[in-house]
């Protein structure tokens, strides 16, 4: 079983990862770029990795944490402001899934099941439903998320991933 981890390694994973993609690929131009509200991409992105892993947790799920904390960090790599009257970005809650993943093969190696992740999180707006545990707990943990950042709710916990 893959959940045999405290939610200190977890925590230590989830660094490990935003250390890596802030290092490594152009994860942090998403900082610049605004998400929901007053969120930004970076931002949104760590909560639904905390959110996720949160979920993974409580329900003792047999996820692999690395690949689930990845595609979470990675499910909207898409690099550019939606807000922007671009005729190109009218469709983005339909499109940006595609180019996420596309971003994500460009600048790191994705697993399949990363790639899972990234491809369907917009699920029902996607056609093809999530294949794995990881990507079905993504996509309600970016659901559960950005509701919150719509409605301005403070997630406190995963606050304290995005300034790593």
């Amino acid at each position: 079983m893959k959940n045999k981890k405290t939610w200190e390694e977890v925590e230590n994973l989830m660094v490990r990862e935003i250390k890596d993609l802030n290092d490594n690929t152009q994860f942090l131009k998403t900082k610049g770029f605004i998400q929901h509200g007053d969120v930004t991409v970076y931002e949104h992105c760590i909560m639904v990795m905390v959110k996720s892993c949160e979920i993974a947790y409580r329900l003792k799920a047999d996820v692999d944490y690395s690949k689930l904390i990845k595609g979470a960090l990675l499910h909207d790599y898409f690099l550019y402001d939606w807000h922007d009257n671009d005729s190109s970005h009218r469709l983005h809650g339909f499109s940006h899934p595609r180019k996420a993943y596309e971003n994500a093969r460009r600048d790191t190696v994705l697993s399949e099941l990363e790639g899972d992740i990234i491809r369907h999180h917009m699920f029902p707006l996607t056609i093809i439903p999530p294949q794995s545990k990881e990507a079905w707990i993504v996509c309600m943990a970016d659901k559960i998320c950005a509701t919150k950042e719509t409605l301005h709710m403070e997630d406190l916990i995963a606050s304290k991933f995005i300034s790593v």
